[in-house]
């Protein structure tokens, strides 16, 4: 499911949740955002093969995709208390060149009112969120990459 906002000015602000760096240290979602560029938010879990594939596409494009709009793509994991043990070593697995969030209580999740993975919203250098995206199909970057591109104009 692919949800366009139709106007940026009845876009949504994200919210403020206390997220932790894979090192534990505290990130507030708020400082997620560099004013005048775009965000792209990716909710992911390891056990969700969807999602390691988006992430991993998305890798493969990241370089250009920053040239061309300066987005910086955050990933939030959702993995919980069992299974978040497992996320640093498929992240050092395979080189993702992101910030990695962890979400284990789903905060977060909650508040973005993400219901399933992968979960994808793009956020704009204001701090709105202007465009989502729901479960992944290969070449839905193709659509990520034109809201980009809108933002980047």
């Amino acid at each position: 499911m692919i949800v366009a906002f139709a106007s940026y000015s009845t876009a949504q602000t994200l919210p403020n949740v206390q997220l932790k760096n894979m090192d534990g240290e505290p990130i507030a979602t708020s400082d997620l955002v560099k004013e005048g560029s775009p965000t792209l938010i990716c909710f992911w879990a390891t056990w969700c093969s969807p999602c390691k594939r988006e992430l991993n596409n998305y890798a493969e494009l990241y370089d250009d995709w920053q040239d061309e709009t300066d987005v910086t793509i955050v990933a939030v994991s959702i993995d919980d208390q069992r299974s978040i043990r497992r996320v640093a070593p498929y992240v050092n697995s395979v080189l993702w060149d992101y910030e990695i969030l962890l979400d284990p209580n789903k905060d977060f999740a909650r508040a973005m009112q993400v219901m399933n993975v992968p979960h994808t919203f793009l956020v704009n250098g204001e701090g709105e969120i202007v465009w989502q995206h729901n479960n992944y199909s290969d070449g839905d970057e193709e659509e990520v990459y034109e809201q980009l591109l809108k933002l980047a104009e």
